[in-house]
């Protein structure tokens, strides 16, 4: 009876330390409750989800257009253009046809084609890509009717224990249901996008799950399911998923007419608190995101945000690393202010940070068309939200590439998208018009700087 009495006690002890959220989850009571069924769920958010079939015309050998080629080698005359084919799936977010799903899902994509769970198909346009968080916004073309969506749940309120139910086309075979719980928040050292701040589950997701649903038990859209760990391609128990209120802000940007995401800046660079630091400021254990860099005039500046400060939460949620911060920050709407707590010297101090735009003039962004090892790079002067966008020092100076086609001859060279161009020839590229002016004139040997991940890079390169 003593045992008894103290399991009681213990049990009811663990009640009240609980949570109050985990609280308001129940377990079942009965084998009647075990047979209760999710089909009324799947039923009122099924047609909310859709297939997303996206094609691309493969790269072609310029070798095929030569006609002594085709004779020596027997080739055809006239050969078929070949398309590349991928698919995934996608959420219906807005009654008038528009449809979130996973950026690279239909990256590169010339034709981009949507099945609703009816069967029917519409053709679909790209209103907006966002390579940072690997979400892309669609609109179906020529729609006058309305459609079934998702309501957004507030993904900061997800428990780790949650049922969760995943809806997506994996391998192609068609809209799949899987259910499971949460496995994890927060997850952030995935490595799959700009924001790393996922919801793990072990619902199946497979290959064609991408840009899919993940609903809560209320049917609302908890994230959109965009990865998987494993080891043999198929679902080993563990999918990530891109939470709510981040999706939410990316179609927020494509409601409003814009064709990029327009999100807070906060003008700073942050660094993780290894244990050696931590042990230096006296912390108890590795926790934060510490300032490594401030840009001068920029929200953070303006804010008094200082070199060295930890910063330990943002309106009153904690932040373990600079990935938590920036999800945190990133998810703030725009105008007003973020309450950012931070550590200097030891001693707390809350800052009010200006949830506004970096500035975005001057890129004067071109493509160098020239015979010259720069040719076919777009490349633009460094503005503050380029520089947030490609995470390049704020001080740094020069011309960035920005985009790369796989057949431009920049690419063949060596150069990569983010790459500095510092210098050329001995001249400083302050300016897209210098290098132009540079590519134009021509050179029989190419004496170039360039600053990749940090490091500077020189190299020498024939005309």
């Amino acid at each position: 009876m003593i045992v008894v009495r103290a399991l009681i006690a213990l049990f009811v002890s663990s009640l009240l330390a609980a949570p109050a959220a985990a609280q308001d989850r129940l377990v079942p009571q009965s084998p009647t409750q075990l047979r209760l069924s999710y089909a009324p769920i799947v039923q009122r958010v099924q047609p909310a989800v859709v297939n997303v079939y996206a094609a691309k015309a493969a790269p072609r050998n310029p070798m095929l257009d030569d006609p002594m080629f085709r004779r020596f080698f027997g080739v055809p005359g006239k050969q078929p253009e070949q398309m590349l084919r991928s698919l995934g799936s996608g959420v219906m977010v807005d009654a008038s046809g528009l449809v979130v799903t996973n950026n690279h899902v239909i990256e590169g994509a010339d034709q981009v084609k949507v099945s609703l769970s009816d069967k029917r198909e519409f053709e679909a346009e790209i209103v907006l890509k966002d390579s940072r968080t690997d979400l892309a916004i669609l609109r179906l073309k020529d729609v006058k009717e309305k459609f079934t969506t998702l309501d957004f749940a507030n993904s900061d309120d997800a428990l780790v224990g949650d049922v969760v139910i995943a809806i997506g086309n994996p391998f192609g075979v068609g809209q799949t249901v899987t259910h499971g719980i949460i496995s994890a928040l927060a997850r952030t050292q995935v490595g799959i996008t700009d924001y790393q701040f996922f919801i793990q589950t072990d619902a199946a997701i497979n290959p064609g799950n991408s840009g899919g649903a993940l609903v809560d038990m209320n049917g609302k859209l908890v994230g959109v399911n965009t990865a998987i760990f494993s080891r043999s391609g198929g679902s080993q128990g563990i999918g990530f998923a891109i939470p709510a209120n981040m999706v939410r802000v990316v179609v927020a940007s494509a409601k409003g007419g814009g064709s990029a995401v327009k999100r807070p800046w906060l003008g700073a660079r942050l660094q993780a608190v290894t244990p050696e630091i931590a042990e230096t400021l006296g912390l108890k254990r590795p926790s934060g995101a510490l300032v490594a860099n401030v840009t001068t005039g920029s929200p953070s500046a303006k804010a008094g945000l200082k070199l060295s400060d930890l910063i330990v939460s943002i309106d009153g949620q904690v932040i373990d690393d600079p990935n938590a911060f920036d999800y945190r920050f990133a998810t703030r709407p725009l105008g007003g202010t973020a309450q950012v707590e931070v550590l200097r010297g030891g001693k707390p101090l809350k800052l009010a940070i200006a949830l506004e735009t970096a500035p975005d003039t001057g890129r004067d962004e071109i493509v160098i068309k020239a015979r010259s090892p720069f040719q076919g790079a777009k490349v633009a002067n460094i503005s503050p939200a380029l520089a947030d966008e490609l995470k390049l020092d704020s001080s740094i100076e020069g011309i960035v590439v920005t985009d790369l086609p796989d057949n431009a001859l920049a690419a063949n060279v060596g150069f990569k998208k983010g790459d500095v161009i510092v210098a050329v020839n001995g001249q400083k590229i302050g300016r897209t018009a210098d290098l132009d002016k540079l590519a134009t004139e021509g050179s029989r040997l190419w004496r170039i700087t360039v600053i990749r991940g940090g490091q500077q890079l020189s190299v020498v390169l024939g005309g």
